[in-house]
Parts: C-alpha cells; structure tokens; sequence
C-alpha cells in the first residue's frame, strides 16, 4: 500500500532525540502502551482531547524507541512466550491503540508500516455499525459520523499487511449505565446495573450473560469482516473483573487489556497493563514513563464518617453530600476512607451496611452513591473503610458461637468481653460470612481500596475460639501449632492472612484495589505490645499497602505538648525500612475525652511538624463537613497535597 504523501516529509523532519534511554526489562517483563486519536495539530497537555497525541509526536515516539533498543513486539509473541514457544526480545513493547478511529488509518498504519511495527487495535463494533448506518457517535465532548472512523474495508487492509491484529473494545460496553438507585453511570463492564423499572439490581447471572452476550455479538462481527476472530480484549476505561475476564476468555479472548500502569510478565495473558498515554507528551515524558517502574504516591486522606451523610429526609442528604464533596474538593487532597457500615453510636460494632449485601441490614444503598461522587466530583481515591471483626449477624446464636474467645484460667474459655464483640478469625463460618460481605461491597463499588479498621486486634487471652473443633487457620490450614501455645507473632499472622484472603475477594471485582490497615501507635512504639494488639508495623510493612498509624496522642492519654510525642512516632517509623514511604499518620480532629474538635490551627502546626520531621503520608479524622469542622482553610494548608497550600489572594 502507497504511503500518504505527508508521510515522507514527516519522517524526513525527525529530529535526533537525546532523552536519557529507559532500563531494560528483566528477563520476562515486557511494557505495552495505549494511544487513541492521532492528529497533525494537538496542543500540548490542553487540548480539548485528552487522549490525542499529534503526528509528528507518535513519529518522534516510535523513532525514539527504535534509537534506544525497544522492540515492538505482537500479540502472537506475547502468546508464544506465555506458552513458552519463545521468549520475548530485550525491551519488548506492545503497541495498541484503541476506539478505531479514521487516524487510525490515515496517521498509524503508515507509520506503523514506515517503521514496520506490529500492533494491536482494539475496535468497537457497535460504534462502527452505528456510524456505518448513517448515526453519529458521541466522543471526547462531540459527535463522530462515518468520517472519524475507520471502515472494515480499511481494517482489512491493516490485517492483510501483517503488522496489525484486531481485538474487540466491545459492541455496547463503552458507556455508562445506572449503577445505584440514584442513577449514577458507572462502567458497563464492572457495574451490577440497577433497573429502574424493576426496583432492583441485576443478578450475576444476569450480568453473566449481558456481557456474554455483547462480546460474542462483537467477535462474531469481527471475525465475518476480517475472516479473524479477535484473541484479545480491550476493557473499556481499562475496567474488568474476573466475571469479566472468564467469559472472554470463554469466548476465544484469552488475551485482555487494562489501563493500569505496571509492567507485565509473561506468566500471565489477562489484565495486562497498558501506558495510557494523555495530554499530548512531550518526548521526555514519554521516556520516563515508558518503563513503568512502580512509584508510591504520596498520600493526603480524610477518613469520613458515612453517618454524616445519612439523613432519613432525602433532600438533606443530598445537601449533606454536596458538603461532603465541596470540602473534600477544596481540600484538595488525594485520598478519602469513606465508612462503609452504618454506626450510630460510635462503639465500633457493625450492625448495619450501606451496601446490598447477604447478611446485615442495609440501612440505606448510600455507599456506592457517595464513593461515585467522591471520585468523580471531588476527583479522589476512595478506599472502603470497614471492620474485619466487629460484625454483629442478626442471629444472636450466631453471633455467639462465632466470637472471639478469650483464655480461662482453669483451661476452659468464654467470649471476650474487651470492647465490643467480634467475630474470630479462626472460625472459617465466620471468615465466610466477613467474605461475603467484602465480596458484596466490591461487587456494588467502584473503589481504589480497603482499610481495614482497628477492631483487628487479638488481647492476650484471646483467641480460645482457635482451640474448637471446627477452627483452623485463615485459608483453611491446620494451625502452626496447639491452639492454646499461639504466640503473638503467630496471632498477628492470622490477622494479616485473613485480611490478605478479605482483599482477594475485593480483587475478584476490583483488581487493582490497594490496602490499608489501621495500627496502634503503642504496638509501634512497643514491640512487646504485640502480645496486646497482635499488631506489629514490620508485618503491616510487608502486608499492606499503607499501614495507618493512628497518631493519636490525645486517644493515647499523652500528657503535655503531643509533639515530641508525634516526632518520636515518625523517628520509630523511619528506623524501619520502607517505613516513611508506606505509613500513612493519621492525627485526630477531635478530642473525644473533652468532646471538643481541635483547634484547625493546631492540627495544622501537627501536620507540617510531621512533614518537617520527615513524614510522607497524612491523614485526619474524623471530618464534619456538614459544619465545617475543623475549619477548613487552616486544614487545606497542612494537609494539601500542593507544595505550597496557600490560597491565591484576590
């Protein structure tokens, strides 16, 4: 096929590039990337497409790769090396570029031709069908008719050269569709749609069978256009689950696509991550995150109390989640823990959700809600806030038989009594029935995350539930050794292996989800406080994501000035490796002894002595957004993520 004549003129203005060349992979790591639009004239990072890169931009990129040893790689050498045909060369790149866009014929293929690159090119069929029959397509703020996209005989033409392989983007999953009963849109792929007409959510099964249905309508499409049908697919927003991945691969696409950033290896062919590639990079950037080493992101959180946002009269709790996501936004932090149970009266139990779920009441379908508006509106992460054990089923028997035990001195046992109940980690009924509910909230919300709440805690004449007949360890293995000859190490394991098993079942629907997990600022400053806490920040350190250190000198009855107090913990903290960079210190807003909010002042001098000393992560709670309080300015300049939090004058 001819070149377009632009084409000569292009490559001939290519000038010599002298970014600094990416590291090589290790053996058996491989990077792929994600393009869109490709236009002659983008403007650098403000274009009205975000997505669009511009010609002369993708030709400096592929030259670019080929100056400093990258080599493009195709979607049968991806395969070929997870089956171990062959391995994949040093520095291998997966090129792919989504939406079938008319850039894509009239601006990739001649460059993927002058550069004689693979590439996969993911297509939605009911976008093409749409346009084909004379209708327009919504996208990136304006409408596309058959001029913006490629046509089937133009897709022919790139799998007749060789370098190109088709994989389905879906027929109708790239779009919104109600996901709570308040009508918010959410990915088609990973939503349990609710139904309106029905006043319910779809079943799994359901949703099984809507996503079977549109993947096969669009392999079955492909493969009569270009005689191939599509080994991969490209999850719309990058978003899938394993419900997901399962049918496609059942389908005859066992290959899938994301858009998380991470590095991929070739022991695995479904969720692959993928450079999404925005804002037009300059050249330099493109380098440096071609690679896509790993980077820890600094952490700026307010834990939210959902309570504040209940409200029995519909119209202020809207007003109340209006608050929430107005100061959350004008804080302009990075991370939300937003309480996922219902407690009224602060003692920590859950006895109500607010999520659909198959075992506690649900006092009202309020999370997904506010996560949704959280992430949209107020543009942070939320992770789900819930406990591990203090869960209260309705069935008193139940409950009872399935709580923590503590230790009896003539070597019986009786249900603890310290704090408030919970259920033990060694009973696999009540590991199922926690399960279940982490598992029903994943399945309801879009979230970044989990923290794990401070009710995680063994004292040291619990657990005597480990001795019943029926007990074991989390994941169903014996116990390491006689239940009554636990050690403290050995209970801080089973509470890290059973909050791992928690975050698999978030995992199933929410793949890329992070971990957190509340911590006692005793069991840091004390190791020999493990046998009280079963807690330890090396165990949290190598668990978790973000161990969060509830740096809380008025819940610890600290006398005096709390700063020293606070500078030890950071110093305690940094003794340990990785220990700055992954705990996150959460300092308290209010004085729950005196029943007064700190003075925002001085929360603000805590907050900036703890980044002085050498702290990384932040956090507060709780957070009255209804009344402002703490008050926010003061808050905003010690907690922003900007590195100079203060307001512009006007």
């Amino acid at each position: 096929m001819r070149r377009p004549s632009f084409m000569a003129a292009l490559l001939a203005g290519l000038l010599s590039f002298a970014a600094t060349p990416a590291a090589p992979a290790a053996a058996g790591e491989w990077v792929a990337v994600s393009w869109h639009d490709v236009r002659d004239e983008v403007a650098r990072e403000i274009d009205p497409d975000a997505y669009a890169v511009s010609t002369r931009d993708l030709a400096a990129q592929f030259e670019w790769l080929r100056r400093h040893g990258w080599q493009p790689v195709s979607l049968q050498q991806v395969i070929d090396a997870h089956e171990g045909r062959a391995p994949l060369p040093p520095r291998a790149v997966l090129l792919s570029f989504d939406d079938g866009l008319a850039s894509l014929y009239t601006r990739v293929f001649p460059l993927l031709q002058a550069f004689d690159y693979p590439a996969v090119v993911a297509i939605n069929t009911g976008w093409l069908e749409a346009v084909a029959a004379g209708a327009t397509v919504p996208y990136e703020g304006a409408r596309r008719g058959a001029g913006g996209f490629v046509n089937w005989e133009q897709l022919r033409a790139m799998v007749d050269s060789g370098l190109v392989e088709i994989a389905s983007h879906t027929h109708d999953l790239h779009r919104g569709i109600p996901g709570n009963p308040q009508g918010n849109l959410q990915p088609a792929v990973t939503t349990l749609a609710w139904r309106p007409g029905e006043g319910r959510y779809e079943t799994a099964a359901e949703r099984r069978e809507r996503i079977r249905t549109d993947l096969a309508r669009s392999t079955a499409i492909i493969a009569r256009e270009t005689g191939q049908p599509p080994r991969a697919v490209a999850w719309p927003y990058g978003e899938y689950d394993a419900l997901a991945e399962e049918v496609a691969a059942e389908l005859g696409m066992p290959v899938s696509l994301g858009l998380a950033t991470g590095v991929n290896t070739v022991d695995r062919l479904q969720g692959l991550n993928r450079l999404l590639i925005t804002g037009n990079p300059g050249l330099e950037r493109f380098a440096l995150n071609l690679p896509q080493r790993p980077t820890r992101s600094i952490q700026r959180v307010a834990q939210v109390d959902l309570d504040y946002v209940f409200d029995p009269d519909p119209a202020q709790q809207e007003r109340n989640l209006d608050a929430l996501i107005e100061r959350m936004h004008a804080l302009d932090i990075t991370t939300v823990y937003l309480q996922a149970f219902a407690d009224p009266d602060g003692d920590g139990l859950a006895r109500e959700l607010y999520f659909p779920n198959r075992h506690l009441p649900v006092r009202a379908d309020l999370f997904n809600r506010v996560a949704w508006q959280l992430r949209t509106r107020a543009g942070v992460e939320v992770f789900a806030w819930l406990p591990v054990l203090a869960f209260a089923p309705p069935d008193e028997q139940q409950a009872e038989a399935l709580r923590v035990r503590r230790h009896l001195p003539d070597g019986g046992s009786a249900p603890a009594g310290f704090d408030h109940p919970r259920l033990s980690p060694f009973l696999p009924e009540a590991r199922a029935l926690v399960g279940e509910i982490y598992a029903d909230l994943a399945r309801h919300a879009h979230v970044a995350g989990v923290l794990f709440h401070d009710d995680a805690f063994l004292a040291a004449d619990e657990d005597a539930a480990a001795c019943l007949p029926a007990a074991s360890w989390p994941g169903g293995h014996p116990l390491p050794r006689p239940c009554e000859q636990l050690t403290p190490a050995d209970k801080t394991a089973a509470l890290v292996d059973f909050t791992t098993e928690l975050a698999e079942r978030v995992r199933r629907y929410r793949p890329a989800i992070r971990t957190a997990r509340s911590l006692y600022a005793r069991a840091v400053f004390d190791p020999a406080a493990e046998a009280r806490f079963s807690q330890s920040l090396p165990a949290f350190l190598a668990a978790y994501d973000y161990p969060v250190l509830m740096a809380m000198p008025g819940l610890e009855q600290v006398a005096g000035d709390p700063l020293p107090w606070l500078l030890g913990l950071v110093d305690t903290v940094a003794a340990h490796p990785g220990g700055l960079e992954a705990t996150v210190f959460q300092l308290q807003a209010r004085d729950w002894r005196e029943e007064r909010w700190l003075d925002a002042a001085t929360l603000r001098g805590q907050l900036r002595a703890l980044l002085r000393a050498g702290a990384l992560n932040l956090a507060y709670y709780p957070d009255d957004f209804v009344r402002g309080r703490p008050a926010q300015e003061p808050l905003f300049q010690g907690l922003s993520k900007r590195s100079f939090p203060y307001r512009e004058s006007r």
